[in-house]
């Protein structure tokens, strides 16, 4: 009411001094001139919501925004008395000058990212992105014209495909657009897995000449290398077909040997191959050149095993009790390390560089150490399989009479660092005839058994992660990643797993036992190797052609499956 008599008595005053009609604008123009008059009585948060009513801002919005504009002052004057102090005489200033100076003011507030109610310089706003995931940082690019530029920096995606393992030994100028080359290496990797667990692709298989018996395979990244009774050594290069380094050419001293003694071990990385004879001969060849060796030595006695380390060319030997290892120099002649004799002969079986199984014991070999170190003995419990890391040792173990009361054969894994047992794991009645530590994801151990089982265990936690019914005759070789399981068998089959659920997704059989098996991101490469080399009727020479016709029929096969498309 008090509103109404003001507003009353304004018009009888206006009246009284200038008696004249008032139109209707000038009406309500007075009108709201006196509701606007502040009232001194009435509090203030009244008069704040009547202010909110009427459409105005806050008073807090308008205090941030006066705080945000004294921090500019201060911090544009702070910076206008650093340049003014470290520039030149004073000299005129044009019109050219002041819009340079716009310019530069303009720059600078385009570089400052706001981050709620302050602003952070883009350099330092970068480094927060960087800890942001995929999707965080898609979020991000929706929050404000601003933050989209920040989250599409070119810096921060190239450290998205590192961190993913795309592109090693890239830079960031070698993309125009990171983002987009991130998300093609998604789809490519999607892709492949799908064709993985459908079995979509192609399948090559390398064949020299019928009738040419295979002895053994190894294989390293587009490399594979294979050894036959005929003596001849043959290498291809999966990325290059058309290769001239195919044929591997013995030594000259072994050119005149009639006949020439079988292929007994096979083994190549990205620079040699080497290969090695009944006759004790060692030949090394280079990836690149090929043709002629490059090395060539001979040990007394067959050789019993041989191991190639995948790093570097170094070469590890053993025949009967003599062991010894071989690498070449920065000018690259070949040098002998070290030599060592041990107690009992060294397993015939696939071996890792330095560490030797040899009856119930293991031993490691360093060119450093002048004797071979024990790292692990048990009388009477002989060694099944071998495998190592360059941390770790794992080792099948054979328990024999009351130590199989104690939960049967084991797998025992030791650090090479330190020499001691870290954990055992297993308890299975068969013996563990293939283990695979050195290609399997971190934490993990992936062993096949006698008993037709494939097992996956937690390195970690020491438990079983799956396992498996795999084969019918016992499991050869194994190889896991991060989501799928490789094995094969004695009778000849090659399976596929998905180790989450445990499930067969597919399978490929040939008669003969698969004796090698590796796989990488997009190429799996599998190798069939018969037992008998020389079996009675495989010569066509013979009197009894069966075998012939039957090697003919199903001959020995290294395959290659490609699932990128």
């Amino acid at each position: 009411m008090s509103n109404w008599i003001i507003i009353g008595f304004k018009i009888s005053t206006l009246q009284a001094t200038a008696p004249r009609h008032f139109t209707q604008s000038e009406f309500y123009d007075a009108f709201l001139s006196a509701a606007k008059t502040p009232n001194e009585d009435q509090p203030e948060y009244v008069s704040i919501a009547e202010g909110l009513l009427d459409g105005r801002t806050s008073p807090l919005l308008e205090r941030i925004q006066e705080e945000r504009t004294r921090r500019k002052r201060q911090y544009h004057s702070l910076t206008s008395a650093c340049n003014t102090s470290q520039q030149q005489p004073q000299r005129k200033i044009n019109k050219g000058d002041k819009l340079v100076d716009q310019l530069i003011q303009d720059l600078n507030e385009t570089n400052d990212i706001p981050f709620f109610d302050i602003e952070l310089p883009y350099e330092l706003a970068l480094k927060i992105f960087q800890y942001l995931s995929r999707t965080e940082l898609g979020r991000c690019a929706q929050v404000s014209k601003a933050w989209g530029v920040l989250a599409e920096d070119e810096v921060l995606w190239f450290r998205m495909c590192q961190t993913e393992s795309y592109h090693h030994g890239a830079s960031v100028s070698d993309s125009p657009c990171w983002k987009s080359m991130l998300r093609d290496c998604r789809n490519s990797e999607n892709t492949v897995r799908s064709n993985w667990k459908n079995r979509v692709g192609s399948i090559s298989q390398l064949q020299y000449e019928l009738g040419k018996v295979l002895c053994d395979v190894s294989s390293c990244d587009s490399y594979v290398v294979a050894g036959y009774t005929s003596g001849d050594v043959r290498l291809w290069d999966t990325l290059h077909w058309d290769s001239a380094a195919s044929f591997l050419k013995p030594s000259p001293l072994m050119a005149d040997v009639t006949p020439r003694p079988h292929v007994s071990h096979i083994r190549v990385n990205n620079t040699v191959a080497v290969a090695a004879y009944d006759d004790g001969c060692v030949d090394v060849w280079s990836t690149e050149t090929g043709q002629e060796p490059v090395h060539h030595f001979q040990i007394p006695g067959r050789v019993h095993a041989l191991a190639l380390s995948l790093e570097s060319p170094t070469l590890a030997t053993a025949a009967g009790l003599d062991v010894r290892l071989d690498q070449p120099d920065e000018r690259g002649y070949w040098r002998t390390l070290c030599q060592a004799t041990l107690p009992k002969p060294v397993r015939g079986d696939s071996v890792p560089l330095v560490a030797l199984s040899a009856g119930e014991t293991v031993f490691l070999l360093a060119p450093e150490d002048l004797e071979p170190r024990v790292l692990h003995t048990i009388y009477g419990h002989p060694i099944t399989c071998l495998d190592a890391s360059a941390s770790h040792a794992a080792l099948g173990v054979k328990s024999c009479g009351w130590a199989m009361n104690d939960g049967g054969n084991k797998i025992h894994v030791y650090s090479l660092e330190t020499g001691q047992s870290e954990m055992s794991v297993g308890n299975s009645a068969g013996d563990f005839s293939c283990v695979n530590l050195r290609d399997s994801p971190p934490h993990m151990l992936i062993c096949g058994n006698k008993d037709r089982r494939v097992r996956v265990f937690d390195l970690r936690t020491g438990s079983s992660v799956t396992s498996l019914y795999a084969h019918h005759m016992g499991v050869t070789s194994v190889q896991a990643d991060d989501w799928k399981i490789v094995s094969g068998g004695g009778e000849g089959l090659v399976c596929v797993w998905e180790m989450r659920m445990g499930a067969k997704l597919w399978e490929m059989h040939n008669r003969h036992p698969v004796r090698h098996l590796r796989f990488n991101t997009s190429t799996l490469v599998t190798a069939n190797i018969p037992d008998e080399k020389s079996p009675r009727g495989a010569c066509i020479t013979d009197d009894d052609l069966t075998a012939h016709r039957r090697s003919l029929i199903t001959p020995p096969k290294i395959l290659i499956y490609t699932f990128r498309v």
